[in-house]
């Protein structure tokens, strides 16, 4: 078959730069895009199977922009994979409403925009494809530290699921939520913010110092995500959710059986407010 076309958010660091040289390493085309794509090097791209592309999220005009430059030269996209994004860490009282807006504005609004032009130009070209959002466990789960981290995750969760409903089966148009825990990229360091608003009551917590030690110890290895992230956009019936990383599949788990352990626990009173005589439809 001929080589699939990538298009891929937050290339120069982590996930994203890793996910790249798979790619190219598997013989397909890649769209690499950040915010300053001359940054941008990969030992094995040129002319042919490579595009670099300035692309900032949160700019809808730069969005089609790159998405109309990536077309002009590969005439269609197969997989778009969201993988720009960051983490803000701090109790919820910490964060500011800059910082706030920022993390939706990037990690929500800026995922659901190019979400929206890749949808657009899968339907429009009639070629379907696949669209990977890199969430996190994060976005199954409430962190400590990471309340709006988690919400920014949770809302592409809710979001892609209820859009994947939405799209007519001969459009093609498939959707995966990649989870992924915790693994050794600059998420934890350098890419990092922490709430800037003094609370002197959340004194028995120190967010930087938590994440200051777990940089660089987490479990997961970037190289194998970047794979794992391919094997998943070559699959004939990618899954809608996906957990990534040993720490995140066994959260996950403990999380499942907590929440069936609760749904049940309330049964009774969850199946009290029916009105009297309600027959469910058929």
């Amino acid at each position: 078959m001929p080589p699939r076309v990538f298009f891929i958010t937050g290339t120069t660091t982590g996930f994203g730069n890793e996910y790249v040289k798979v790619i190219l390493e598997k013989g397909d085309y890649v769209v690499a895009t950040a915010r300053d794509a001359s940054k941008l090097s990969f030992d094995s791209a040129n002319d042919t199977n490579s595009l670099f592309v300035d692309l900032d999220v949160t700019k809808e005009e730069s969005i089609s922009r790159a998405f109309d430059t990536a077309i002009k030269k590969f005439k269609r996209i197969d997989v778009v994979c969201n993988n720009a994004g960051y983490g803000l860490s701090g109790p919820f009282e910490t964060l500011s409403p800059r910082q706030i807006q920022t993390q939706m504005d990037v990690n929500f609004f800026g995922l659901i925009n190019v979400t929206r032009k890749a949808m657009e130009t899968m339907r429009e070209l009639k070629t379907g494809g696949l669209i990977q959002q890199v969430t996190s466990i994060g976005g199954q789960i409430g962190v400590i530290n990471f309340s709006m981290y988690c919400a920014s995750k949770w809302a592409v969760e809710g979001f892609t699921e209820a859009i994947s409903k939405e799209v007519k089966p001969e459009w093609g148009i498939k959707f995966t939520c990649i989870e992924p825990g915790g693994f050794r990229t600059d998420w934890a360091g350098r890419s990092m913010d922490f709430g800037e608003r003094e609370c002197p009551a959340y004194d028995h917590i120190n967010a930087r110092e938590t994440m200051g030690k777990r940089h660089g110890t987490q479990a997961g290895d970037p190289v194998k995500a970047g794979r794992a992230f391919y094997d998943l956009a070559v699959m004939q019936d990618p899954p809608l959710r996906c957990i990534v990383g040993t720490d995140a599949y066994s959260a996950i788990n403990q999380k499942l059986e907590q929440y069936k352990d609760n749904v049940k626990k309330f049964e009774k009173l969850s199946n009290s407010t029916d009105v009297d005589g309600y027959k469910p439809p058929s």
